[in-house]
């Protein structure tokens, strides 16, 4: 099955962003909930085209609280995952799966400590800051790619715990550092050099997302 995995934005926690709006949590309602990485939630999907399809769904959400959005196509790869628009051009037809290969960045996976993600309460009060923020300067604040500027103000915050709680079945072990930008040659990638991280995370990307 192909996978989905949303990364969080650095100071977010993405778990609660999520689960605590109701469009949000519709959408993953049918799905089982897995956190591979710190800050971070997936899921497995029928297809790519299901994949893409839960990202456009999420698309509102991605703008504001997640920093990559990723999906694993098996039949292209077991290990290696692609960029979502790399995705979305796979869908579409654009490429073929023997061309997504060039094209990557490598993400360091170093081992998390104890300390714990940013709390529900930081993340909300997040939140009433943005909201504080956009009334001040006298209208609503829609993030970038929004396709609709209303959403905010229709999908309200519940405290859904039980449904918190689904995604909290173990913690990860590994976050995501520091990527390097690489090119495949030969078949072969480039070792990750930028630090000592204990093992690494392929992504691969389009040409465009790559220059």
């Amino acid at each position: 099955m192909t996978r989905v995995c949303l990364i969080g934005e650095a100071g977010t926690n993405l778990q609660y962003e999520l689960l605590s709006r109701e469009t949000a949590r519709e959408a993953l309602a049918t799905y089982d909930l897995e956190r591979p990485f710190e800050n971070s939630l997936a899921v497995r999907t029928v297809s790519v085209g299901a994949a893409v399809s839960l990202l456009n769904d999420l698309n509102w959400y991605l703008t504001r609280f997640v920093d990559e959005a990723l999906v694993q196509e098996p039949s292209i790869s077991d290990e290696e995952w692609l960029s979502r628009p790399l995705a979305e051009r796979l869908r579409n037809g654009d490429i073929e799966p023997a061309e997504t290969a060039e094209f990557c960045k490598i993400y360091g996976l170093e081992r998390v400590d104890s300390s714990p993600e940013p709390a529900a309460e930081d993340a909300g009060a997040a939140e009433n800051a943005d909201s504080s923020e956009a009334d001040a300067d006298g209208g609503s604040k829609t993030p970038p790619g929004s396709e609709s500027g209303t959403e905010s103000e229709s999908d309200t915050e519940t405290d859904d715990s039980s449904g918190a709680g689904r995604a909290g079945v173990a913690e990860p072990t590994y976050r995501l550092v520091e990527p390097l930008y690489v090119r495949r040659t030969g078949g072969d990638l480039p070792e990750y050099d930028l630090r000592d991280v204990e093992d690494t995370l392929v992504v691969r990307l389009t040409e465009a997302e790559y220059s």
